[in-house]
């Protein structure tokens, strides 16, 4: 496992993690276009979820690149990362679970997001996260759920509609552990 650590904070390995995140980024706001501009604008820094998440470790990887970590960020990031991660592989195995079946776009999808949650928790031990760091994490994930299911800006899956309230109940629990993770994950 040592080797891992090593290799994680290369400098062309936190460069290639650099990349794949803003260009990652870029299409998960390109993603979700069509339903940005039919969101009210103070709503708009909450609803693209996984975008924003990948674009949090964008900033912590700068900071690994410059040496200068920032826990805020780490905490918004890796929180962020496997709670969107998760919750996108969750809800494109439960629209094929429904019946609809995976495509070339869901596997794509999978893919990527169980990459964002694995890449937010593999840099942890790293993180240096304080408490207020984690509430403030707690706090943006708690209040996106509020934004997407009380407020209905949660991303659009047509075909799981039906079990929004389902849905949004499990995400709360999801939000709880993401933040319960990467704090007994952190470096102490």
């Amino acid at each position: 496992m040592s080797w891992i650590s090593a290799i994680i904070k290369e400098r062309w390995f936190l460069m290639t993690l650099l990349l794949v995140n803003i260009l990652g980024t870029i299409y998960g706001y390109i993603w979700y276009y069509y339903q940005l501009i039919e969101t009210p604008w103070y709503f708009l820094p909450f609803v693209p979820d996984s975008p924003t998440a990948s674009l949090f470790f964008v900033f912590v990887l700068i900071g690994f690149l410059l040496k200068q970590q920032n826990g805020l960020f780490e905490a918004l990031a890796a929180a962020s990362l496997f709670k969107y991660g998760i919750w996108a592989v969750g809800m494109n195995i439960g629209g094929a679970f429904i019946g609809t079946p995976l495509n070339i776009v869901n596997y794509m999808l999978i893919f990527s997001h169980l990459g964002m949650a694995v890449q937010g928790l593999l840099y942890a031990p790293f993180y240096r996260i304080k408490m207020w760091h984690a509430c403030a994490a707690a706090l943006w994930l708690f209040h996106n759920e509020i934004v997407d299911y009380v407020f209905g800006m949660m991303p659009r899956y047509p075909v799981l509609a039906p079990y929004q309230e389902i849905i949004g109940y499990l995400t709360f629990w999801l939000s709880v552990l993401s933040v319960v993770l990467v704090w007994r994950m952190r470096k102490s």
